[in-house]
């Protein structure tokens, strides 16, 4: 005997309206802000969007729940600017990328630092070496595959295992030709490609930037600029480079080598640069040159061929007079930022490298000459701080840069 087909009731499935035209936009303007500045807290979003914080509330819900970003802990640029210990850190929403790992280099002028990281700009590895950058490339660039190889090892991965790969290198790179063209600096490396050299050590293509422009790049996605859409990020070391953040991207200029403030001459001062110039800011307010005055300050019966080791620069600021050398330095890379403040009027100016660390004294020098002689709209409209990724900011940069590549392929 047959089965009886039993009568089941034709059920109709409830209607699903689609999304309004209001909330595809939210939805747009969400994705686009976080692709844009990274890490952001709800209370960010909205204020960089002007969405409504319930909007914004409801479209990252939906977005949670669709698995296309993250809500995490993790600092964001208010947690970072924040006073130690004051207030609770706001959650911080993150887009979800495709997992990659990336290698990127810091190239300064005395030493080479590689590091293994993931597309959340996760340091898994890293390995440093100390070397004379300028004046034997060939040795570096074999270091750089040692260095990597020690990176590589200490997060527990293979070169193969690498989606992209970035470097810094402190020295004017032109953008046309990818060639290192500035005499002053790097001078052995001149007319080199460095991208097509570090592209043959690792047998894969390499993306290489001035340090200075990865400074910015490293400020931006992970340091206190994450959400400014116009910095200007100083490398104040051995020299003096800007890094030029403009309505959210990197300026390079029309051959790759804006920024070069170190060579703008200051009126009375005839100091011999190794430029050939007379007068250039690094020629007065360099690490190196501030590192002299502090020996004279400081160990005032040093012979002048004498080692003096001096504390760390963030030691100094409670010291009297070496406060005044260091504030001194601040007002005189101050005096050339105001005009750099005059024609970008940047809504952040962030010091790094070594001078950097010198911190509050360092800074306020900077703040008084930019109140002083730029104009008063602007001089109020700048936020001027030092990095808080200390000597990592290039590190950083250049991890981004990687990471902007690993995450489009």
């Amino acid at each position: 005997m047959g089965r009886e087909s039993a009568t089941v009731p034709c059920m109709t499935a409830p209607a699903t309206s689609a999304p309004s035209a209001r909330r595809l936009r939210t939805r747009a303007a969400l994705l686009a802000v976080l692709g844009e500045h990274g890490t952001l807290s709800r209370a960010e979003i909205s204020r960089l969007t002007g969405l409504s914080r319930s909007a914004v509330s409801s479209a990252v819900t939906d977005l949670l729940d669709e698995g296309l970003v993250s809500e995490t802990t993790a600092p964001t640029a208010a947690d970072l600017a924040r006073p130690a210990g004051r207030g609770r850190r706001a959650a911080a929403v993150t887009l979800r990328r495709a997992h990659a790992l990336v290698l990127a280099f810091d190239f300064g002028h005395t030493h080479v630092t590689a590091a293994v990281a993931d597309t959340a700009g996760t340091v898994l590895g890293e390995a440093t070496a100390h070397l004379d950058v300028d004046n034997h490339p060939r040795e570096v660039l074999d270091a750089a595959r040692i260095l990597a190889d020690r990176a590589l090892g200490a997060a527990g991965h293979r070169l193969e295992e690498i989606t992209a790969i970035a470097a810094g290198i402190p020295g004017a790179l032109d953008t046309r030709t990818n060639v290192v063209r500035a005499p002053s600096t790097l001078s052995q490396w001149i007319g080199m490609d460095p991208a097509a050299e570090l592209g043959r050590v690792f047998d894969r293509p390499v993306t290489v930037g001035n340090d200075a422009e990865m400074g910015a790049r490293g400020e931006r996605a992970y340091g206190t600029g994450r959400t400014v859409n116009d910095l200007v990020y100083v490398k104040a070391s051995t020299g003096i480079g800007a890094g030029l953040l403009l309505d959210g991207r990197i300026y390079r200029g029309a051959s790759g080598i804006s920024g070069e403030i170190g060579h703008i001459q200051l009126p009375d001062t005839g100091t011999w640069c190794r430029c050939g110039n007379r007068g250039c800011l690094e020629s007065v307010a360099s690490i190196v040159e501030v590192r002299r005055r502090l020996v004279h300050v400081l160990a005032p019966g040093a012979r002048p061929d004498e080692a003096v080791d001096l504390p760390p620069l963030d030691h100094l600021a409670d010291v009297p007079a070496a406060a005044r050398v260091i504030g001194e330095a601040g007002r005189t890379i101050g005096r050339v930022l105001a005009d750099l403040v005059n024609c970008l009027n940047p809504a952040a100016i962030i010091i790094g490298g070594e001078l950097g660390q010198a911190g509050a004294p360092l800074v306020h020098g900077i703040r008084e000459s930019v109140d002083r002689y730029a104009q008063p709209a602007v001089a109020e409209a700048v936020d001027i701080r030092a990095s808080r990724l200390g000597l990592r900011s290039e590190l950083y940069g250049a991890i981004d840069a990687a990471v902007a590549i690993a995450t489009t392929r």
